[in-house]
């Protein structure tokens, strides 16, 4: 018996037949899926300082277990004082068995440790895909705040299947998404 996380089973069991419910669909491959999830950290202060981005590729690749990789710039920017092919930022693209077990930490650990938590916004881009802004790395109980020696933020961007914003939406609804109240649907 091979191990299945928790998410997978609960939207293979539960997310699937509620979806195929609310809109209808006549088959299970209409039913909008998660395709990856991408977690994404720039490290702007990087051009000064190399270890800082050694540091974030470190701290992402402890936050979701998987390697994480930089990411160079694309051209010079003098103003910047950024030369091409330089570290900018890091990246980890998370797909099948860690894309679930990281979004079922994400819910149920990092985000109720926010302050203030009242929610994430529902805004998504217009092709059924959310980024969910982080403003700090140190939500995530994998890093341990004495070793921290920059707070940083990330975007981690849930890429779906659906065809539109009110598919995704539901897509991440069912799988645990603590969405604050819809206002612009």
């Amino acid at each position: 018996m091979s191990y299945t996380p928790t998410l997978k089973k609960k939207f293979h069991d539960e997310i699937i037949p509620a979806l195929k419910k609310e809109f209808g669909y006549k088959s299970i491959m209409q039913v909008p899926y998660l395709e990856k999830i991408v977690i994404n950290q720039g490290v702007g202060a990087a051009v000064a300082d190399k270890k800082l981005i050694e540091i974030s590729v470190k701290e992402l690749t402890a936050i979701t277990g998987q390697k994480a990789v930089p990411c160079m710039s694309k051209k010079d920017i003098s103003n910047f004082k950024l030369r091409k092919h330089m570290p900018i930022g890091a990246k980890v693209t998370l797909r099948h068995h860690k894309m679930y077990e990281f979004l079922e930490r994400l819910i149920r650990v990092a985000l109720p440790r926010i302050r203030d938590f009242k929610g994430v916004d529902s805004k998504l881009d217009g092709q059924g895909n959310y980024t969910l802004g982080v403003t700090e790395q140190i939500i995530f109980p994998e890093i341990n705040i004495d070793n921290v020696s920059k707070i940083l933020g990330m975007n981690i961007t849930f890429v779906t299947s659906g065809k539109n914003d009110e598919e995704a939406y539901a897509l991440l609804r069912e799988f645990g998404i603590p969405f604050k109240n819809m206002k612009n649907k």
